[in-house]
């Protein structure tokens, strides 16, 4: 492999998880370790049960996993690996993979990639643990009901006019109704009976719907399994099952769920952005994201997994937007790099996110090609905003000229930074260090990265004042082993997961990174680095990684509850809906916070 190719593996890698987390040495000597192939249309690249001595990841094109029964486990596209199920298992395929259009793939040999996952507590947990991810999301089978209802049950009286009932199904788009008195069910009503039992049989429409429901209907537990849904609806040939629990009613499973639940995976959705026509059809792909976000809890993914997935569908989407922007604009006219900051840069969002992004442009961009990147900038954010992904409140958006800038300018922005830390200062460099390439070319990037990192680390004055900066968000711990919940508002007496729960190790895991010069963007890698580097102890990184995995995990978790009941996710909780198990391993998970907050401050007075 030339030093031409290498380096455009070294720019590729940089924007593939959890290469982007690997030292700039290794991550060169990585790049030399691929070798690459093509692939044309409908070529299998393995089929199960052969021997592979590789991973594989998908440079271009498309590739489709199959189950050996020949069902889809997942479809990918560009920097998806695949082939991990089988090095980990004996170096014997597992499924079959085969392109759905002509792919390009780099391939990396399995004593490679062995001695990644036995170096790297990044690679060990992305591929062992995470990797297996897109066939359970794929498997219903093993889901329990209660995590496959869509939304919560829509039901009415037994007295209903059959005519309302028939007017709420219309309006509400269903083709099920429950009758229930109170929270009890009696029945359920479809629109099959509506045809079979009342059109054909001239029936009065304003007769209670009871006359026309299918009484004590077959039904199941929140705790039965998808494969129960499965053999109900097959033996018995229906297509609505209410879920009741304990006599009251939760939930309505119906076939269209079940398609829709096979229809909404990560691999899906990011198949469905990469191809999308238009802004519109990137919103109807990312109203989809809640229910994901259902689904990967529910199948108990960890947070980092589930967030990540989340995440690789924005960047696809911001990448959809700027090829966009491209075919209405015509090509870029000098080298740009479009980055993420905030949740998105550390590759951390959940169902809430707002934007946060920057565009670096070649020094050598005149007047009118900075006109050309403003006009970009307004494309790709207001497609953000369309598909969800709001406006920053802050204003940190290319769209905002400081923010879209040639390269000189952004390095004097950083001296500035760091040489002069006054709070403003603080608070746009503690943002800027979170940056992540999207979409352009990556190694504008990455030597100004390694630079900030070495200048800023060397000043013990700006270390001191982020560390000071790092601390305004602490966690919320009252007296007697209580909360401080917040006192007055929409949110009273709940607690913040997001500013007072994940955002004060995201601070912490910045300072560490930052003291020692580490590259990791993502706040769960740069605690385990730190910890590797001996920039905390190693029982301090095991203690606030595990503090940090159930805080997190607690905010995703009220999140998808919220999704499950039809509401919009949020990140604030009452801790009277924990229970008390989930209150005291909450509270010690804040202890640990506080301490390792009160450590970095102490180390700031040393520094001061």
């Amino acid at each position: 492999m030339d030093d031409q190719d290498s380096r455009g593996i070294i720019a590729f890698l940089e924007t593939v998880h959890p290469y982007d987390s690997l030292p700039q040495d290794e991550l060169a000597r990585v790049a030399t370790s691929f070798g690459r192939r093509d692939f044309a249309e409908d070529e299998v690249i393995y089929r199960a049960g052969d021997p592979i001595a590789a991973l594989f990841l998908v440079l271009q094109g498309s590739i489709e996993v199959l189950e050996p029964s020949g069902g889809l486990v997942s479809l990918l596209g560009p920097r998806n690996s695949f082939g991990e199920r089988g090095l980990l298992r004996d170096g014997i395929a597992v499924t079959t993979a085969r392109a759905t259009q002509g792919a390009a793939v780099l391939l990396l040999p399995e004593a490679e990639f062995r001695r990644l996952i036995d170096s790297y507590p990044a690679f060990e947990r992305f591929f062992q643990r995470g990797r297996a991810t897109e066939a359970r999301e794929a498997d219903i089978t093993s889901r329990k009901v209660g995590d496959l209802i869509a939304r919560a049950p829509i039901s009415v009286p037994p007295g209903t006019t059959i005519r309302a009932a028939a007017q709420l199904m219309r309006d509400k788009q269903i083709s099920c109704l429950a009758v229930a008195e109170g929270e009890r069910l009696r029945g359920i009503v479809t629109a099959r009976d509506f045809t079979n039992k009342v059109l054909a049989e001239g029936l009065d429409p304003d007769l209670p719907v009871d006359r026309v429901m299918t009484r004590d209907p077959r039904s199941l537990s929140p705790d039965d399994l998808g494969s129960d849904i499965l053999h109900t609806m097959l033996e018995h040939r229906i297509g609505h099952l209410p879920v009741v629990d304990d006599g009251r009613l939760v939930g309505m499973i119906t076939q269209t769920d079940l398609t829709r639940y096979h229809a909404v995976s990560s691999a899906v959705l990011v198949r469905d952005a990469a191809t999308a026509e238009s802004v519109a059809d990137l919103a109807a792909i990312t109203a989809r994201i809640p229910r994901l976000l259902q689904q990967l809890v529910g199948s108990s993914q960890a947070h980092e997994v589930v967030t990540r997935l989340i995440t690789d569908i924005a960047d696809t989407v911001t990448r959809r937007l700027l090829a966009l922007a491209e075919a209405e604009l015509g090509p870029a006219p000098v080298p740009f790099l479009w980055l993420a900051c905030g949740s998105q840069g550390r590759q951390e969002q959940t169902g809430v996110s707002d934007q946060d992004n920057c565009l670096m442009i070649d020094d050598a961009a005149t007047p009118s090609d900075m006109a050309y990147f403003a006009r970009m900038a307004r494309i790709v954010s207001d497609g953000l905003d369309a598909c969800g992904y709001v406006y920053c409140p802050g204003d940190m958006m290319a769209t905002n000229p400081q923010w879209c800038q040639p390269m000189r300018v952004w390095r004097d922005y950083f001296r500035r930074w760091v040489h002069a830390p006054d709070p403003m200062a603080q608070m746009l460099a503690s943002v800027m260090f979170d940056l992540r390439p999207i979409g352009g070319v990556a190694s504008l990037y990455s030597a100004l990265q390694a630079e900030v990192l070495e200048m800023a680390a060397q000043n013990s004055i700006f270390v001191a004042h982020m560390i000071g900066n790092s601390l305004k968000h602490t966690p919320p711990l009252g007296l007697l082993r209580g909360f401080a919940t917040i006192r007055s508002g929409e949110h009273k007496n709940t607690i913040d997961l997001k500013h007072n729960g994940v955002v004060p190790v995201v601070d912490l895991g910045r300072i560490y990174a930052l003291i020692g010069e580490l590259p990791a963007v993502n706040t769960r890698a740069r605690l385990v680095a730190a910890g590797e580097a001996g920039v905390i102890s190693t029982s301090g990184a095991r203690d606030l990684i595990e503090a940090y995995d159930l805080i997190a995990e607690t905010r995703l978790e009220h999140q998808a509850r919220k999704v499950k009941a039809g509401l919009k996710p949020h990140n604030f909780i009452a801790p009277s809906d924990l229970s008390d198990f989930e209150r005291s391993h909450l509270r010690d998970a804040f202890v640990v916070v506080r301490t390792m907050q009160s450590a970095v401050g102490q180390a700031r007075g040393a520094r001061s």
